[in-house]
């Protein structure tokens, strides 16, 4: 009986992806948290909407396939906010336009 061929541990093929900053360049993904959907809107008023509807907001999502738009902040970088917007089946990153305050979520 022949011994298992010995695993080569010391090598790891990861590929990180990387996010096209506005500011700083092409970054690794490991510098930017992603901040939640940019398609839904926070109610104005939050005070003044149903328990049914705030539930809805927190918690119902749509699971997009295909380009999707998404908040995200370059954390470890210049701390800028990033509106992704991203292919969900095969993860590339079609545009990253730049984010006002005002739109930051």
């Amino acid at each position: 009986m022949s011994a298992a061929p010995a695993l080569n541990l010391t090598r790891i093929d990861l590929k990180m992806q990387l996010i096209p900053c506005p500011w700083c360049g092409p970054r690794n993904e490991n510098e930017f948290i992603y901040q939640g959907d940019a398609t839904v809107l926070r109610p104005p008023d939050p005070g003044a909407v149903s328990d049914e509807e705030w539930t809805s907001y927190l918690y119902l999502r749509d699971n997009p396939r295909g380009l999707h738009r998404e908040h995200w902040n370059h954390r470890y970088g210049c701390r800028q906010w990033l509106e992704l917007e991203r292919n969900t089946l095969d993860h590339t990153i079609a545009s990253t336009p730049i984010v006002t305050p005002k739109e930051t979520p």
